[in-house]
């Protein structure tokens, strides 16, 4: 088994940045909210509010979209944004971990054959959260609750964040541009 973080890692740049950006230029509407969005960033800049709470904020305008249908239309646009080495190396076995959504990434994860996915879990029609966002430790714990036992052979991740996850692992390598390198 592998375990893999998303963003940065399989899939080039934030894919919920990604998603955004593509929503934003489809329905432009959505740019109503920014100055929210903004203040949110900002309030998080300042660690008023946690990864959480800003990131509810930014997914305000999944009420505004058809978020089932953008998802969609998105993958048919950004599955060019899968790195290639991926591609070489994948396997049944792996386990993706991310912090973006879950209902986001389903449908590329059912066209990479990845069967194990473990995500933020985020309400698509209002933006909210249903627990934590699935980052750092948080990664770490669901994952435990799914293979309490397991010793993945590789992790492949891009930022500190992920070490705890990563560590788990025998090997651990690091995205450096856009090619895994062995860190342990």
């Amino acid at each position: 088994m592998n375990i893999f973080d998303f963003d940065g890692t399989i899939h080039r740049g934030d894919s919920s940045v990604a998603f955004y950006l593509f929503c934003l230029r489809k329905r432009p509407y959505i740019a109503l909210l920014l100055p929210v969005q903004a203040a949110a960033a900002l309030l998080y800049g300042l660690k008023l509010i946690d990864v959480t709470a800003m990131k509810q904020v930014f997914y305000l305008y999944y009420r505004l979209i058809d978020t089932q249908e953008m998802v969609q239309v998105f993958w048919e646009h950004d599955r060019k944004n899968i790195l290639p080495w991926y591609l070489w190396i994948r396997s049944e076995s792996d386990v993706l971990v991310s912090a973006s959504p879950e209902f986001m990434l389903e449908p590329v994860c059912r066209e990479l054959g990845i069967s194990t996915l473990i995500a933020s879990k985020v309400d698509p029609l209002i933006g909210r959260y249903i627990g934590k966002n699935c980052s750092g430790q948080e990664k770490v714990r669901r994952f435990r609750e799914i293979f309490p036992d397991a010793q993945p052979e590789n992790s492949y991740y891009d930022r500190d964040s992920d070490l705890p996850l990563s560590r788990l692992a025998r090997h651990g390598f690091r995205i450096v541009g856009e090619e895994p390198k062995q860190e342990f």
